[in-house]
């Protein structure tokens, strides 16, 4: 037999080379081919096998299973999640829920619900308008004032409306305004801070030997009422801060009027662990005690 010319050979087996390549290419386009039908998945079929398996393995109810719809997310579904619970990415809204709660996380509620005596439902601006309404039905809106703050909203009832003169003694008017105003406030989970303030004319009586004691008195008692009257003491506190928190000036009988008062705080938290910058602590020593010689 005769052999091949050498050269001949030597061509032959340097384009071997060739048939690795190809194969390479062909083992690539079948890799992502399959990479390509792996990412078409029926959702239907896929909804029925993995509620079949589910269910063969775990022996109990089959859990809801759904396809992501978002495409950059790192699964493809997401096990036990009813189509009720999920949540819109982005806005912490529930999509089959109608209440709507405030983005910035304040603890304010954007749901005006009214009349429907739910305590998740009543919010700041609700309650303040029935508020409102009720001042304007009575003809009282002069004498009992409400106003928004950082801290909630602040209803200032004014001293004639609740006390005699120089008395912490709750007068029978005013139980039945508080009685109303408690039918209000019980609808709602805030805390609730009861604050007496008073003029800067002095007092100094066996009972009162100074303004503190007076706006403190009168403050603890309006607690007592809002609480008999339906609403949880553990949301309810006291303070007194005597003549230094005026709202106007007291150079003028009119202006202490407005200054003898008690402020109704519902506050936007729903405890009341902090409070603004501008407000001081509430719990202050009366000046007759820093200093024994100083005459009331």
């Amino acid at each position: 037999m005769s052999r091949k010319p050498e050269h001949e050979v030597e061509k032959e087996n340097g384009e071997r080379w060739l048939l690795t390549y190809a194969d390479l290419i062909t083992l690539l386009m079948i890799f992502f081919v399959v990479l390509y039908s792996m990412s078409k998945v029926d959702a239907q079929k896929f909804q029925a096998v993995a509620e079949s398996l589910n269910k063969a393995l775990g022996g109990g109810t089959p859990s809801k299973i759904e396809m992501s719809t978002n495409p950059s997310g790192p699964s493809l579904f997401q096990a036990g999640t009813p189509a009720a619970q999920k949540t819109v990415p982005g806005n912490g809204k529930d999509p089959n829920n109608t209440t709507n709660t405030n983005p910035t996380g304040s603890g304010k509620s954007n749901n005006t619900g009214q009349g429907n005596g739910d305590a998740d439902t009543m919010s700041i601006d609700a309650i303040k308008a029935k508020l409102d309404k009720f001042a304007t039905d009575n003809g009282i809106q002069s004498t009992l004032i409400t106003s928004l703050e950082e801290r909630g909203v602040v209803v200032s009832i004014q001293e004639t409306l609740l006390f005699t003169s120089g008395s912490a003694e709750l007068t029978a008017p005013a139980r039945a305004l508080l009685e109303k105003i408690a039918t209000v406030l019980a609808v709602a989970p805030n805390q609730i801070k009861v604050e007496g303030h008073t003029d800067n004319l002095p007092i100094n009586t066996s009972q009162f030997p100074s303004n503190w004691e007076l706006s403190v008195i009168r403050s603890t008692n309006v607690v007592q009422i809002l609480q008999r009257d339906g609403i949880s003491p553990d949301r309810l506190s006291a303070a007194g801060y005597g003549e230094y928190r005026p709202i106007v000036s007291n150079a003028t009988d009119a202006g202490r009027s407005k200054n003898r008062r008690i402020d109704l705080v519902i506050l936007y938290t729903k405890y009341d662990l902090t409070e603004p910058s501008t407000v001081a602590p509430t719990t202050q020593i009366p000046p007759s005690t820093l200093n024994p010689q100083k005459a009331n």
